[in-house]
């Protein structure tokens, strides 16, 4: 097919049944951008012989130098099926685990997807993942099995194991989909048996149990792939073939003479052909035959193979060529190299692009077949269910459903990502084609210039003949040369002064990536950008009847108006600009980046909702702070790191307390493109980066029944060690400090206003992963009780009721135990931030605050307890334990797993009653209240009298209350109850927890001990270890330090020659297990560790690497035994 014209696909875009929107999903060198090549190919947008070498996707530079897709990028295709023609918006992605964002990116805009699996490797992990990215946006996969030629090639198989060891990737990609499948069956028979066990609570009798698991009833036959589905194609992308079971069904169907239905359901299965009686029977593995599939297929695949790379038969390739019907060149039967001439054949006999492009057209979903469900999901944002929301959003489900390009119809638009494109790449930059007129004005231009050079040449040598006038001649003005040449001088002069200033004209120019849900997008149109916090419900309400974004000056929150600039059709290197994109397509809009950071929801409709958030697989882990070269180039960068911030949707970019510029990223790969990005796009200057910064933990455990050579701890040493660290802190302050031998660490405030005890409890390790996952419910939940606090009503769906009573329920589960008890309820904070995966714990004798969980039960609950008021001073309490949550004493990292149980809590009322009034001027007054002008509790005589003093000084009260919390007296609080918390940390055994990768390696049986060499130098911890059937692969799972980790995947591919790659994904906090305070105390310790006990202390190494980073006390010796002298003889 020749190069499809814009014309073309501006005409395809308005008809949405014939739209396929579809992305490329597969593990990191799997063969997407070569097969993106092919289907690229085939409308002439680049040569058939070039795909698969020119990685046409790939328009980065270290794309092509790594040979990895880093971004996703889209391109629009031409496709004529049978008598319809199809508009293709192909995206294609990256494989690799640090750019899986970008995976996420691309799957919001699509309706399907090519899934693409090597045949050799099978299912990898980050096929899985993509996968479930795929299940988790409603969108419909295709298999495409590519590199079969590598089993041709490489493993040697014949074509029957050929086609066992593809039974089984089929097996392998079906059994991820059940998984999927199953997992979401049984949550939806969850939630249906939670609401029949409520109907049911109200009728007695027995109980019957339906142990069905409802998977009977759900019909999944349409989810799994198989090839006489039509949803499987088997292709190798870079000798350019490919075809589905249907291509051979009608080759065949017509030369056997048997009806293509019966072809079709028996080429792929356990069947072969009787010669005898010319019938399809079944039962080929019992009966030793070769199946039809292999008969009829793979045998004529490996034959061309064997004849033309093998064993370069010619006369059997000019007899398959002739027999096939084909034209090669003469040049192609003589190259030196089999591969042109095997892609020559295979390109006319099963053209790859024709098998996908017919797959894709008949299998995946239009524009229009979108799924209801999705639609909800999509509208669903947060925590709110889609009936909760207002008519008037519900309405537009019709919308997207309709996918209208109607006038009146609203316009939905939602961006998925911002990428940065070079200014000479816009359309109205690019070069165009000279007309004949102007074509002879530049001839007439350079010859006119070369007659001037000519004669300037000329006179300079007769002015060299003539030295005696050269000094004249220098002096005056240049009258002797041609005007011709100083006018080309004085142009080029110009010309090389205004190229500085105009190369600072173009900035990096930011292009929206996104889709047409709904209406009509036209060039300069007005539309609403709705923030990812913005309440449809409150935005309605707030904004009159009829009111459009042209007359855009509302005070809405997380609303703002904006104009689309420019809209381009995306041309995977290329953009070409249009007036107006219908619905149902991708495309790029510019001048979005003043409005939209990262992914926005652009609509003519405020009742449109944010969409929901993008599922990124991958968690941004590894920091590293940067710098410029030259301090006086700061504004430079932290505009580039601005502009990095919005062009990558996994990066993020932060200031730390420290005042050095942050940049997290998902892994290596991943950083180094980000730097490269800054340095050369964004800011241009030189940066220095540091090495990277590696998250810690600090936590507290159990203490420990064996020491460190596995002896049973005694209970005197163990007592005596304890007394030994009370000396050390008791002697430096005895006089406000106390601590006991239970751990609990009483400290008083300097003017002895307030005395707090605190004790640390190691939280069990499920409650820790627990409120980890469920940080988003504890936010919510703080919100929540932050506007109680402040007397206002929020409206609360109930979906988020829900999972905070489930959080709730979990914990209960959870902590169970006399140590425990009723602790749910005494839950006073969680920390640090407000909700970290740390509590603070009520234990104070007589103190009944307001629980956390108060927005579960206010009705009934309030009448049952009124006494339940808020102490003075109960945030500074608080403020306390988010300080010390936040720095730990370790090494200043925050806390993970620890419960504070504040057991008293006592505020001295040292001001007699007459003087509160001056005090409450002073604003010293001790009796702040605290939390938000919420109500004093009778605690005090002096509070008691004070309420009772009139209506007055009640009102002064509530002046000095704003002033009062930040008194003195609170901050002497928080400083105290930070120091308590520490104190009480350093009492109980504490431990470092580091971040941890899992980490997922294939490689081959003669390698596999190298990998374990590496593995185990670096810490590292096997967990399982697979052989994949029938290939010579080993899978090998393992959790490495994320500390570790820094050169792990260079360096395991240079000792395996390349033969194991590395997956590296972030999977949890580990506690690492040695103390890093140990020293030996036992003889057996001393013993085995010797005196110094100098054996590597792993913790010990990261905390000291932390303190040494943050500029804090690191005890180590230099130098030891400097006055010893130390020969080689005596030192071996």
């Amino acid at each position: 097919m020749g190069h499809t014209s814009l014309d073309k696909i501006i005409a395809l875009q308005r008809n949405p049944a014939n739209i396929r929107n579809l992305c490329i999903l597969a593990h990191v060198d799997h063969g997407k951008t070569t097969l993106a090549d092919c289907l690229v190919a085939s409308n002439g947008i680049i040569s058939s012989r070039l795909a698969g070498k020119l990685r046409y996707l790939d328009s980065r530079e270290d794309e092509q130098v790594r040979g990895i897709t880093m971004k996703s990028s889209a391109i629009s295709l031409h496709h004529r099926n049978g008598d319809q023609e199809f508009l293709i918006n192909l995206i294609d992605s990256p494989g690799h685990v640090d750019f899986s964002s970008e995976v996420s990116t691309a799957v919001r805009l699509c309706d399907g997807s090519i899934v693409v699996v090597d045949a050799v490797e099978g299912v990898c992990p980050q096929t899985q993942v993509v996968l479930r990215q795929a299940w988790l946006e409603n969108i419909r996969p295709v298999l495409v099995i590519n590199k079969i030629d590598r089993l041709i090639m490489e493993l040697k198989l014949t074509s029957q194991e050929a086609y066992i060891h593809l039974q089984k990737i089929l097996e392998q990609v079906n059994a991820v989909t059940g998984t999927l499948f199953t997992s979401k069956v049984l949550e939806e028979r969850a939630e249906k048996q939670k609401d029949e066990d409520k109907d049911s609570e109200v009728l007695s009798g027995d109980q019957v149990y339906d142990w069905s698991a409802g998977l009977e009833e759900v019909d999944d036959s349409h989810l799994y792939f198989s090839p006489d589905q039509g949803n499987v194609v088997f292709a190798s992308a870079i000798d350019g073939w490919g075809f589905s079971v249907q291509q051979f069904v009608s080759i065949y169907s017509q030369r056997m003479g048997i009806r293509a239905e019966v072809l079709l359901k028996t080429l792929w299965g356990d069947f072969y052909l009787n010669t005898k009686a010319k019938k399809i029977m079944k039962g080929a593995q019992a009966k030793g035959k070769k199946p039809l599939f292999v008969q009829l297929v793979l045998d004529n695949i490996w034959s061309l193979y064997d004849a033309v790379v093998m064993r370069r038969d010619k006369e059997k390739v000019e007899k398959v060529v002739t027999s096939l019907g084909l034209k090669v060149m003469a040049r192609d039967m003589r190259h030196s190299d089999p591969k042109v001439l095997l892609s020559a054949i295979c390109s006319q006999w099963l053209p790859v692009s024709q098998a996908v492009l017919m797959m894709v057209c008949e299998k995946l979903p239009s524009p229009l077949d979108m799924a209801a469900e999705r639609v909800e999901k999509l509208m669903s944002v947060g925590a709110r269910r889609f009936d909760s929301l207002p008519h008037q959003t519900q309405e537009l489900k019709t919308a997207f459903l309709q996918c209208s390009s109607e006038e009146n119809a609203p316009v939905i638009v939602f961006v998925s990502k911002m990428f940065a494109v070079d200014p000479k790449a816009l359309p109205q930059y690019r070069q165009r084609p000279l007309t004949q007129d102007e074509i002879a004005q530049r001839r007439e231009l350079a010859r006119q210039r070369h007659a001037d050079r000519m004669a300037a040449e000329q006179t300079g040598a007769e002015n060299n003949k003539e030295p005696t006038h050269s000094t004249h001649s220098e002096n005056l003005p240049q009258d002797g040369q041609p005007a011709g040449l100083s006018t080309a001088k004085m142009e080029n002069l110009t010309l090389k002064d205004s190229k500085p200033a105009d190369e600072e004209e173009p900035k990096e120019v930011f292009i929206a990536f996104a889709r047409v849900y709904s209406g009509v997008v036209k060039k300069g149109q007005r539309v609403f950008v709705l923030g990812p916090k913005y309440d449809p419900t409150h935005g309605l309400s707030m904004l009159p009847e009829g009111y459009s974004a042209s007359d855009c000056v509302s005070d809405v929150p997380h609303l703002s108006c904006c104009t689309m600039e420019s809209l381009f059709l995306l041309m995977g290197r290329e953009l070409e600009e249009l007036e107006e994109v219908p619905a149902g397509n991708v495309l790029g809009i510019g001048g979005l980046e003043e409005y939209v950071l990262k992914s926005a929801t652009l609509s003519t409709a405020p009742a449109c909702p944010p969409f929901t958030p993008l599922n990124f697989e991958a968690t941004p882990i590894v920091r590293v702070a940067i710098e410029p070269k030259h301090p006086s180039e700061m504004p430079k960068l932290v505009r580039g790191m601005r502009l990095l911030n919005q062009a990558d949707p996994c990066a993020e970019v932060l200031i730390q307390e420290t005042g050095e510029h942050v940049l997290v990223t998902a892994g290596e790969v991943h950083l180094q493109r980000c730097l490269d990005d800054l340095r050369d796009r964004f800011a241009k200057i030189e940066i220095s980066a540091s090495k990277p910064i590696i998250p810690f933990r600090e936590t507290v455990v159990r203490p420990p029944k064996v020491d460190m050579v596995n002896e049973e701890l005694g209970k005197q040493q163990k007592v005596a060690i304890i007394h030994q660290v009370k000396e050390e802190t008791s002697q430096s302050r005895s006089d406000t400090l106390h601590m006991d031998s239970s751990g609990v660490v009483t400290i008083t405030t300097p003017k002895r206003l307030a005395t707090v005890s605190v004790r640390a409890i190691p939280l069990p390790q499920e409650v820790t992963h627990l409120l980890e996952s469920n940080s988003e419910v504890i936010r919510t939940l703080e919100q929540v009780n932050m506007s109680l606090r402040e007397g206002k009503s929020l409206d609360i769906s109930l979906r988020t009721m829900e999972a905070i009573a489930g959080l709730r329920t979990k914990l209960q589960s959870l902590l169970q135990g006399r140590k425990w008890r009723n602790a749910v309820e005494r839950i006073w904070a969680f920390g640090p931030r407000r909700y970290g995966p740390n509590i603070l714990l009520n234990s104070v004798e007589g103190y009944q605050r307001p629980s956390v969980w108060q927005c579960l039960g206010q009705g009934d609950e309030a009448s049952e307890t009124p006494a339940a008021v808020l102490r003075d001073f109960d945030n500074s309490i608080v403020s306390g334990f988010q300080l010390a949550t936040l720095s730990g004493p370790l090494c200043e990292e925050p806390l993970m797993g620890v419960c504070f149980s504040v057991e008293r809590w006592d505020i001295q009322s040292s001001a007699p009653p007459q003087h509160q009034d001056s005090l409450e001027e002073d604003s010293i007054s001790h009796e702040a209240i605290a939390d938000n002008g919420a109500e004093g509790s009778s605690e005090t005589p002096a509070q008691a009298e004070r309420t009772a003093a009139g209506p007055s000084q009640a009102a002064r009260r509530t002046e000095a209350t704003s002033a009062d919390c930040y008194g003195p007296v609170s901050g002497q609080l928080i400083a105290a109850m930070k120091e308590a918390c520490r104190r009480a940390f350093q009492s109980q055994p504490q431990r470092l927890m580091a971040a941890m990768y899992t980490c997922d390696i294939m490689a081959t049986a003669e390698v596999l001990g190298r990998v374990y060499g590496v593995l185990g130098k670096r810490e590292g911890r096997v967990i399982q270890e697979e052989m994949k059937e029938g290939t010579d692969m080993f899978i090998i799972r393992a959790v490495l330090p994320v500390a570790e980790s820094f050169g792990f995947a260079d360096e395991i591919r240079k000792r395996t020659s390349g033969l194991a790659s590395p997956q590296l994904v972030f999977s949890h906090w580990e506690v690492i297990s040695s103390d890093p305070y140990w020293v030996p105390t036992t003889e057996e310790e001393y013993l085995h560790f010797g005196e110094k006990a100098d054996s590597a202390n792993q913790a010990l190494k990261y905390m000291n690497a932390v303190r040494r980073r943050k500029g804090l006390y690191v005890e180590e010796k230099i130098v030891e035994h400097a006055e010893k002298q130390r020969t080689l003889g005596k030192n071996k």
